[in-house]
């Protein structure tokens, strides 16, 4: 089976053919990717990095593929000083928020998804080649470089099973005062029906004596 990047040839013809045809009804990426994830069984961001991929791959196939379709990567503008540290700026500000890296980067690109991209991929690249000029740009700002450190597997657990007992407690609890509240009611309806019993009977009483 011929592959392309990993993707079967079938697999990446169906992606260009389902992004092409989503562009041209004016649908974004992002929601293409992610439409596209859900019917495959992949991730959103996957598939977007398939995609980008496949469009720098200079080969017949991957040329096949495209030609005719419009699809074309943009050339990369390469980030200035003064743009990577106003980017790092807006980033790690939303970092201290508590939110994620995707979650920051989002806030702050509003939407706009090639800028998104941008600042995703440039962002991950001083993660991985320059974390110091990461980490130097946090401590000016006072916030955290990296996000928090995972709880311990074993105290998810412990706090897991502890709501899980509060919520058996609280259902308990909620079942035996609806079982209180039913006993009573029942009692009081049981009561108002040997009333009219009574009541009844009472007035049936007149009768059979007159019949004597």
């Amino acid at each position: 089976m011929e592959k392309i990047n990993g993707y079967a040839r079938s697999e990446a013809e169906e992606l260009v053919g389902y992004i092409a045809e989503g562009r041209r009804a004016g649908k974004t990426l992002t929601a293409l990717f992610a439409g596209y994830g859900r019917a495959h069984g992949r991730a959103g961001g996957s598939v977007r990095n398939y995609y980008y991929r496949l469009l720098k791959t200079d080969s017949p196939a991957a040329r096949g593929i495209l030609e005719g379709t419009r699809l074309r990567a943009e050339a990369v503008r390469p980030f200035t000083e003064a743009e990577q540290e106003e980017m790092l700026r807006l980033i790690l500000t939303e970092r201290g928020k508590g939110v994620s890296v995707r979650r920051a980067i989002a806030n702050v690109c509003d939407g706009d998804e090639k800028k998104m991209l941008r600042y995703q991929n440039k962002y991950r690249n001083l993660l991985k080649k320059q974390p110091e000029t990461v980490r130097a740009a946090a401590r000016r700002l006072g916030v955290p470089a990296e996000p928090p450190a995972a709880r311990p597997p074993r105290l998810l657990c412990r706090r897991l099973e502890g709501e899980i007992d509060a919520l058996y407690e609280r259902i308990g609890a909620a079942l035996r005062a609806e079982n209180e509240r039913l006993r009573e009611e029942i009692g009081r309806l049981c009561e108002e029906n040997e009333i009219l019993r009574r009541a009844a009977g009472g007035q049936n009483r007149p009768d059979e004596e007159g019949k004597g």
